[in-house]
């Protein structure tokens, strides 16, 4: 710019912009101290009106003459004055031409004329906006500095606003006013003269008046300014804020980092990281993204305050915040800013999002906050804050974007069997035993549920790490996830587990167990085929007499109940009951007491008589009832499980299970009806209903003395 070479700055050194809300004229002036506009300029610059980029705005203005919520759709264009205003006039000084004044209204015309009173700006331009009656609040000037602050925060050069303020200031006192601070004074000490010489009893006949003439005042004890409150105008700056992006990253402290974000969006804790840098090539920006300390409440169901959590600017100033889509779902609790100079503003929102560099912004942006999260990777205590806060979004990415799955899956974490702490996968594989190809995980609804869990039992204490997922999208997340650097993500609580060290001697135990209880597993599959569709010797209890699991394609605990949950939501009865009528997989442990009593049982089934056999099988469904709730399953129904519970209560009690409860129970006695009471319990249907005794309508019968006792009896 020539605004560069000093010679130019002699007619206004300063470089400002000032606006100025006349009230009783209805205008607002914004006058800048620029490098002006030539007669030619203001013709090419201001008459046409593709030069402005709003080549719709005149045909929308038609339809929508007095419609200012318009204002922002048709980009920056200058003609979007005429908005809010009737008339503009533009008045501009270049170093280069004499001053000039351009005007026009809202019809598409225009004229520019020299400036008869001559070179009143020095250099620069001053736009004076005509407002209409509807737009005077733009004449308010804590409007107008609000609209400073949202848009113009951050421009290089200052912008003041002329601002009336109350203030205490002295100014002189009158001559009247100062005679009276006298008179007054001298009462004051003739007052207290007086008063002092009423204790001496040596000198009496002192009037006040008399007293008033023998003191002298000094003009010096006499005030000569008061304290009044006045209105005074003064210019005040606007937009304090520095464009720290505009910075190399390494001039900017972490102090000033901390202070820009809770200044930017507007918080009050430190935000947990940060990544400021600059992207050259296509598309050259700045940006600054920042990690929040916490996360938004409902940040993942989106919304209009979380969608504008990234806000553009184009050379410092700000065009918009409402990029819906700019940044994926998973990603909008990040706060942050970009500004570039490359970014169309002739053209509508709609149309700006699917402008070719946003895209490559981005996709820049998204890559950037990749690196960030690695970053803070790096340090175990500061991530898992993070993940504490932002790990459902994390997951939600690994989900929804593919590009980056797997950048996002390395970032994902844990709780283990091994510790306390989190861990990631490559984590969970440096420690996995010899032979070991899988990583086993167990899904829940808590950790507490999880732990509890008889699924865990024997990898546990084999010494194999099992990590808990009960987070609820967890279960979504390893549906797009079979393996892990090669490694097959195997749930304990589906078949298909292997631990990778069975030898031949395992394998024969394991056949010779399933031949040995083979009729037990037979006789349970007849009593229980309705629910499983196979019982197996398990490789996972130690403790626990029978666990439940899915097949290796089914679908868990954990998931059906997610599924069920949804159903019910939508009142799809279908699905919900689709899900809880799915045939599962009974485990049992061939060690446990139960099950080898249970095997004696079945083995010798014929000899039980046809009560024995059906309390065995009541017993077994409650075994089967009981194990579905300790491994993560849902009853189908409770009402069922209680009674079978109850039959096993009475036979081991030796109870009958014909025999019930007596009660005595209380009736409830009727509400008498009071003459005259139109809420009669009974309602005659017709004429002949009614009593034959006229002397008797609307009032009950006299009850004989039987009849009372009877009642009171009851």
């Amino acid at each position: 710019m020539s605004l560069t070479n000093p010679d130019a700055l002699a007619t206004n050194p300063d470089l400002n912009i000032t606006i100025v809300a006349d009230k009783d004229r209805g205008t607002l002036t914004i006058t800048d101290t620029g490098l002006g506009m030539t007669k030619q300029d203001l013709r090419a610059n201001l008459g046409t009106i593709a030069k402005s980029g709003t080549s719709e705005f005149l045909a929308a203005m038609e339809n929508n003459a007095t419609d200012v919520a318009l204002i922002g759709q048709f980009g920056v264009g200058f003609y979007s004055a005429f908005l809010v205003s009737d008339r503009v006039t533009v008045v501009s000084k270049h170093n280069s031409d004499s001053q000039h004044i351009w005007d026009s209204t809202s019809q598409n015309d225009f004229t520019i004329i020299q400036d008869p009173r001559g070179d009143t700006l020095g250099r620069g331009t001053q736009i004076i906006l005509h407002l209409k009656k509807d737009a005077s609040e733009f004449l308010e000037e804590q409007k107008l500095k609000d609209l400073v602050k949202k848009y113009s925060s951050f421009i290089t050069f200052p912008i003041y606003v002329w601002t009336a303020r109350n203030e205490r200031v002295d100014v002189p006192l009158t001559d009247d006013e100062i005679t009276a601070k006298k008179d007054e004074l001298l009462k004051k000490k003739a007052d207290e003269k007086a008063a002092s010489n009423d204790d001496d009893t040596e000198e009496v006949g002192h009037d006040t008046e008399t007293l008033e003439e023998e003191i002298e005042i000094s003009d010096d004890d006499i005030p000569k300014t008061k304290t009044v409150e006045q209105t005074v105008y003064d210019w005040e700056l606007a937009n304090g804020n520095k464009p720290i992006w505009t910075r190399n990253p390494g001039d900017v402290s972490d102090e000033e980092y901390k202070a820009f974000y809770k200044a930017f969006a507007k918080e009050t804790d430190d935000p947990m990281a940060w990544n400021h840098f600059k992207a050259e090539g296509e598309v050259e920006f700045r940006a600054i993204l920042y990690i929040p300390k916490r996360a938004p409440p409902r940040f993942l169901q989106g919304g209009d305050e979380i969608l504008r959590n990234i806000k553009l600017f184009v050379r410092r100033v700000f065009i918009t915040d409402e990029l819906v889509d700019f940044l994926p779902r998973y990603l909008s609790f990040l706060k942050g800013l970009v500004d570039s100079d490359d970014i169309p503003l002739n053209v509508s929102r709609e149309q700006l999002q699917q402008a070719s560099a946003l895209q490559i912004i981005k996709k820049k942006l998204i890559g950037k906050a990749m690196d960030m999260f690695r970053k803070l990777a790096k340090d175990e205590e500061k991530y898992n804050e993070f993940f504490k806060e932002f790990g459902t979004a994390i997951k939600l990415g690994v989900i929804e974007d593919t590009t980056h799955k797997k950048r996002l899956t390395t970032l994902l974490r844990f709780s283990s069997s091994a510790s306390g702490n989190l861990t990631s996968l490559d984590g969970y594989i440096k420690r996995m035993k010899k032979g070991q190809n899988q990583i086993y995980f167990i899904t829940g609804i808590s950790l507490d549920e999880i732990k509890r869990s008889p699924l865990i039992e024997k990898p546990i204490s084999r010494g194999y790490e099992v990590l808990y997922f009960h987070d609820p999208i967890d279960e979504y997340v390893i549906q797009g996830m079979v393996e892990y650097e090669g490694h097959k993500l195997q749930n304990v609580a589906k078949a298909g587990l292997k631990y990778g060290d069975e030898d031949d001697v395992d394998k024969e135990i394991a056949s010779d167990q399933a031949a040995k209880f083979e009729p037990l597993t037979k006789w349970l599959v007849e009593a229980l085929g309705a629910y499983i569709e196979k019982v197996v010797v398990s490789n996972k209890l130690t403790k626990s007499p029978t666990a439940v699991i899915a097949n290796e394609y089914g679908m868990s605990g954990t998931m059906e109940k997610i599924m069920a949950a949804q159903a019910f939501q939508t009142g799809d009865n279908f699905m919900r009951d689709f899900y809880a009528n799915q045939k599962k997989i009974m485990e049992i442990n061939p060690a446990h007491p139960i099950i080898t009593s249970l095997l004696t049982k079945v083995e010798n089934i014929d000899s039980l008589s046809a009560d024995e056999l059906k309390h065995l099988k009541e017993t077994v469904h409650v075994l089967y009832e009981t194990t579905l709730l300790r491994s993560g399953w849902d009853l189908k129904n409770t009402n069922d499980f209680a009674a079978r519970v109850e039959k096993v209560i009475r036979t081991n009690l030796g109870v009958s299970l014909d025999a019930v409860a007596n009660v005595d129970v209380k009736a409830a006695r009727e509400k008498e009806a009071e003459e005259g009471d139109s809420t009669s319990t009974e309602t005659p249907s017709s004429k002949d209903d009614e009593p034959e005794d006229q002397n008797l309508k609307g009032e009950l019968p006299v009850a004989d003395e039987e009849e009372e006792m009877r009642h009171d009896e009851l």
